[in-house]
């Protein structure tokens, strides 16, 4: 059986864009990046890019403390991102994705102020991505 409730956060850019055009305009390193013509483990193509940063597995039941650790990277960019968001086909996401387990004390996932305030300063969603484990798994 799980041991305990878990939770990553973290930061991507999806649309119709060049990764490494994206990483260059920021000047930051993405732990994830693929192109739209990039070719999945499957042979496929994804359809779409992805440039993701800031991911956070500190795994705190405050939630926003992660998703506080994932914006820090970002905060200082907030007029980059928003020329970004006005001049490609794009949408940014803060990815929220908590494991819980039953009969644990379930994670806090309310964004702070200060989340907030970076998400509407980038018209960043927040995408929480819930799974819960089956306790009779082992």
């Amino acid at each position: 059986m799980y041991a305990r409730n878990d939770c990553y956060t973290y930061f991507t850019i999806v649309g119709e864009f060049d990764p490494d055009e994206m990483t260059q305009i920021l000047g930051l390193t993405p732990e994830k990046k693929w192109g739209a013509d990039d070719t999945k483990g499957d042979g496929s193509k994804y359809g779409f890019a992805h440039w993701e940063i800031g991911r956070c597995t500190d795994y705190d039941f405050k939630v926003e403390k992660q998703m506080e650790k994932t914006i820090s990277v970002l905060e200082d960019k907030i007029e980059i991102l928003n020329f970004i968001r006005e001049h490609s086909n794009v949408e940014f996401y803060l990815a929220v994705v908590p494991f819980v387990c039953p009969g644990e004390v379930a994670p806090c996932l309310a964004p702070s102020l200060r989340v907030i305030d970076f998400c509407h300063a980038t018209r960043t969603k927040i995408d929480i991505d819930l799974y819960v484990w089956n306790s009779e798994e082992e």
